[in-house]
C-alpha cells in the first residue's frame, strides 16, 4: 500500500492555490495601510464604540460577519477588526484584510503562560514559534519552528521601550489542540524554551511571510500552566482591563514598522 504524504511531510509550498483571496475579496480605495486586529471581542467593541470610528468593511464567514473599522490616530489612518480565534480563521482573516489593501499587520493576544517567573506581568515578544499546528505548513516548508522577522521584532521592542512597558523576548508554542495541552507536553515545551502557549502565532509568521506583509505579534499572559494545577486568573477579562493600553502599543507598532519601511526604502534608492 501506498503511503500517504500529508502537508507536514511537504517541502514544496511553490504550487500555486486554486481559490486566492483576491477571487473572493475586493480591494477597498484608501483601505489604510496599517492595520491592527485581537481576538478580544471585549475590546475591539470598546474601540468601536469611540467617536470618530468608521465602518469600512466586513469579513463573511458561516459564523456570520465580523466589521472592519479606521479610526485616525496621530495622523494616520489606521483599520482594526476582531480576529477569530485559532490558527485557520486566523489566518483567513488576515489573507482577506491583505486582499482589501492593508500592508503592515500588527496582533495581538492572550497567552497562556509556561515559565510564570520569567513572565510575571510582562509583555511576550515571540521571537519563534513552535509549530504544533496546521496551517503554517500550507505556507512554509516543515520544521519544528518558525522564527519571526528579526527587523519587526526589534520595532516591536524600541516600541516597549520607549513606552516604559517591562517585556521578554522568547519562544511560544501554538498548538491546535488546547484541551489536549498534556503535562507531559507542557513540560517538554517549557524545557525547550517555550514561555507561552497560544493557537496562532505560527501560522501568522507563515503566511505573512509567505505574503511578504512585515507583521508585529505580541502576547500578554493570561491564565497559568506553569503549576500542578491551572489558574484561570484573568483568562475571562479577555484583555480588557488594559485595552487601552495593549490598543495603543500596537498602534505605535503599526506607525514604527512604517516608518522603518520607509527608512529602509529610502537608504536602497540611495
Amino acid at each position: 500500500m501506498m503511503a500517504v504524504e500529508t502537508v507536514f511531510q511537504s517541502a514544496d509550498i511553490s504550487a500555486p492555490a486554486l481559490i486566492n483571496p483576491t477571487d473572493t475579496t475586493e480591494k477597498i480605495k484608501d483601505f489604510p495601510k496599517i492595520c491592527v486586529s485581537t481576538f478580544s471581542d471585549n475590546i475591539i467593541r470598546k474601540f468601536a464604540s469611540m467617536e470618530n470610528v468608521e465602518q469600512i468593511a466586513r469579513l463573511y464567514t458561516a459564523n456570520g460577519a465580523m466589521p472592519v473599522y479606521k479610526l485616525r490616530y496621530k495622523d494616520t489612518d489606521i483599520a482594526f477588526f476582531q480576529s477569530r480565534v485559532g490558527a485557520p480563521a486566523c489566518v483567513v482573516g488576515f489573507e482577506e484584510i491583505v486582499a482589501m489593501g492593508a500592508e503592515r499587520f500588527v496582533l495581538f493576544g492572550s497567552c497562556g503562560v509556561l515559565d510564570d517567573e520569567k513572565v510575571n506581568g510582562r509583555v511576550i515578544i515571540p521571537v519563534s514559534a513552535v509549530r504544533d499546528e496546521g496551517t503554517s505548513y500550507h505556507y512554509a516548508a516543515p520544521s519544528p519552528e518558525i522564527e519571526a522577522d528579526e527587523q519587526c521584532v526589534n520595532v516591536l521592542e524600541h516600541v516597549l521601550q520607549a513606552s516604559g512597558c517591562p517585556y521578554v523576548k522568547g519562544k511560544t508554542w501554538t498548538t491546535d489542540g488546547i484541551y489536549r495541552e498534556t503535562f507531559p507536553m507542557i513540560q517538554k515545551r517549557k524545557e525547550q524554551g517555550c514561555l507561552a502557549v497560544e493557537m496562532e502565532c505560527a501560522s501568522m509568521l507563515a503566511v505573512s511571510q509567505y505574503r511578504k506583509i512585515p507583521f508585529i505579534q505580541f502576547l500578554y499572559g493570561a491564565d497559568n500552566l506553569d503549576d500542578d494545577k491551572w489558574e484561570i486568573r484573568d483568562l475571562m477579562q479577555y484583555g480588557l482591563n488594559s485595552a487601552e493600553k495593549y490598543m495603543a502599543l500596537a498602534f505605535e507598532c503599526g506607525l514604527a514598522m512604517e516608518k522603518s519601511i520607509e527608512h529602509k526604502e529610502h537608504i536602497m534608492i540611495e
